[in-house]
């Protein structure tokens, strides 16, 4: 016991301090963006919130009543983050870094930029929730140099067509910088 006591009190600072405990690494914290959704006249018709995650981001999407046709309308990431112009076609086509065929029930998809068809009640509001596996920032990221963009279309998705799943013309718009 005597041999013990004099290690214990060579060792005490140490643990009191902490130094030989092992902590879990802090998590990065979760990177949040907010951003207007609107329409080819220019008015906000909603509005976008991403939170990004270590494996997935999430998207909430919220248009106010009256803001889109009631029906399903096609939904996705467009690789540039503008939306100046009416027919929102400065936005470009689809993220999709690795070339990958679109729609989410394509054997050679999904792209990057392929969401879920968003769903608009009779009052012409909508509310959804959904993940996508492109990440807000770093690498691929939505975020990059010119940003990206969030489109919203006249008409639903069918997940398989070529190039945009029969979505038709774009209707919506937030940009994502």
């Amino acid at each position: 016991m005597t041999r013990i006591l004099p290690l214990l009190a060579l060792l005490g600072p140490f643990a009191a301090s902490g130094a030989l405990a092992q902590e879990p690494a802090a998590a990065k914290p979760t990177e949040t963006f907010q951003a207007p959704v609107k329409n080819a006249k220019g008015d906000t018709i909603g509005t976008i919130a991403i939170r990004d995650g270590a494996n997935s981001l999430v998207l909430r999407v919220a248009i106010q009543p009256g803001g889109l046709p009631p029906g399903w309308h096609g939904m996705h990431f467009h690789a540039v983050g503008d939306c100046s112009d009416p027919k929102f076609l400065n936005s470009k086509a689809h993220v999709n870094h690795d070339q990958s065929k679109h729609g989410l029930l394509n054997p050679d998809g999904p792209d990057e930029g392929d969401l879920p068809n968003l769903y608009v009640v009779p009052d012409g509001s909508a509310n959804a929730e959904v993940t996508s596996e492109t990440p807000l920032t770093g690498e691929g990221g939505l975020k990059d140099g010119d940003g990206s963009a969030l489109i919203i279309h006249a008409n639903e998705d069918d997940h398989t067509t070529q190039p945009i799943g029969g979505a038709g013309d774009r209707v919506a718009c937030a940009v994502i910088k």
